[in-house]
């Protein structure tokens, strides 16, 4: 019995990871490696951020749309979860929130990168 409870466990921690790390992915662009969301979204960081902490909210969330991460999403190296001031959850890599753009139509566009000098494509290390 004390198996079989190990070995689910074992397969619901990976599942958890699986689910954590299928948020986001790393591409290739240029020559330079970013990061995505799950459906090839370029994100992007904000500087007016705070560390592990969004700044952006209202009409900047309608346009900077946060990765969202459920409640109970776990932590998975530099990859964090934040609370948002409503209260819904985001990640965050190496403690900067991250968010796709509304403009960015289709995989690949990277439209926000400098807008109002405060916007930046996320790099992957």
């Amino acid at each position: 019995m004390k198996k079989i409870c190990l070995g689910l466990a074992l397969i619901l921690a990976g599942t958890t990871a699986s689910f954590a790390a299928s948020a986001w992915k790393e591409a290739d662009v240029g020559g330079h490696k970013i990061y995505t969301d799950a459906h090839g979204m370029t994100l992007y960081t904000y500087d007016k951020d705070g560390k592990g902490v969004s700044n952006c909210t209202g009409t900047c969330a309608s346009n900077w749309h946060p990765l969202k991460a459920s409640a109970s999403a776990k932590a998975e190296g530099e990859w964090t979860v934040i609370k948002r001031k409503d209260g819904s959850h985001m990640w965050a890599h190496d403690g900067k929130p991250l968010y796709t753009y509304v403009k960015d139509k289709k995989a690949g566009d990277m439209k926000g990168d400098g807008v109002g000098s405060v916007w930046h494509t996320a790099q992957a290390m």
